[in-house]
């Protein structure tokens, strides 16, 4: 039974703080991957408070946590732009490979077309109607 006791100690004593940083680690990596996945143009700032978060003990985590998940108000204004610039290399690369998706038609949401196709098609509808 003691030796059983020993092995648990020397798991908990090993192995749980290690599990507990890891755990501490990917916490604090969330917002920065939540900046990368929405585009967030700020997303190099969300990384650096994400850095300084693990130095201060956490403490900055939620205002990293509510930057990645907000939209700069005034960024747009200033850079004409809301998206990272990595955002459109990327989309750059996708459209030289021909992995961007073409539009159909230039369809409405409600799917009525937008080139006047649709119009026409009532009128004639219409005159067929009447006879």
């Amino acid at each position: 039974m003691d030796t059983a006791a020993t092995y648990i100690a020397w798991f908990v004593i090993c192995v749980v703080p290690i599990g507990a940083i890891v755990l501490f680690w990917m916490v604090h990596v969330l917002p920065e991957k939540i900046a990368h996945k929405r585009h967030h143009p700020q997303r190099d700032a969300i990384h650096t408070l994400c850095l300084l978060s693990l130095a201060f003990g956490g403490l900055l985590w939620p205002i990293a946590w509510l930057w990645a998940y907000t939209k700069p108000v005034g960024y747009r204004l200033a850079y004409g732009t809301d998206k990272h610039d990595d955002y459109f290399h990327e989309a750059g690369e996708r459209a030289k490979a021909g992995e961007l998706r073409r539009p159909r038609d230039r369809q409405s949401p409600c799917g009525a077309r937008r080139d006047g196709a649709a119009r026409d098609a009532r009128r004639r509808s219409s005159q067929t109607l009447r006879g």
